[in-house]
C-alpha cells in the first residue's frame, strides 16, 4: 500500500488544482489503472467532470460522477460524499479526511496555501500508521 502526496507548487497547478487532478487521472487510465476520485462536494465534483473533457484535446479519459449502473464500466469515477461505492486500487482523495477504505494507492492533492497543509500532515501519520509507504512529490 502507497500514499502519494502531491505538494502543488506550479503556476498553472495554483490557478487550477483540479488541473493536477486531471493529470493525475490521465496517468492512471493510460497505464489501465481504475481510478475511484473522491470529491469534496457536488460543485468539485462537477468541475472536475467538466475540466475533464477540457484539459487536453488530444486526450480521452473515459469518467463520469457516480452514481448509476455504468459506474463499473468507467476507468474514471468521480464520487461525492453521498454516494457509497466500492474502492478501486487507485484512490484520488480531494476530501478533509484520509481515505479509510482499503487500496494500493492513495494519491492526496496539496494545496499551495501553507494553512490547508497542516491537515495533511496529521494524514500523512495516519497513512504511516496503517503501513502505508509514504511519498512526496513536488508539482
Amino acid at each position: 500500500m502507497r500514499a502519494d502526496f502531491y505538494l502543488i507548487a506550479k503556476p498553472r497547478f495554483l490557478e487550477e488544482p483540479l488541473k493536477l487532478v486531471c493529470e493525475l487521472a490521465r496517468k492512471a487510465y493510460d497505464s489501465n489503472q481504475w481510478t475511484l476520485v473522491l470529491a469534496r462536494d457536488t460543485a468539485q465534483a462537477e468541475a472536475l467532470d467538466e475540466l475533464l473533457w477540457e484539459f487536453d484535446p488530444d486526450a480521452y479519459i473515459p469518467h463520469q460522477i457516480a452514481g448509476d449502473e455504468e459506474d463499473e464500466l468507467t476507468p474514471v469515477l468521480i464520487a461525492t460524499p453521498d454516494v457509497d461505492v466500492p474502492a478501486r486500487a487507485l484512490v484520488i482523495n480531494l476530501r478533509d479526511e484520509a481515505f479509510a477504505g482499503a487500496c494500493e494507492r492513495v494519491l492526496e492533492v496539496v494545496p499551495a496555501d501553507p494553512s490547508a497543509r497542516e491537515p495533511l500532515r496529521e494524514r500523512w501519520k495516519q497513512y504511516k500508521a496503517r503501513g502505508f509507504e509514504v511519498n512526496k512529490h513536488d508539482m
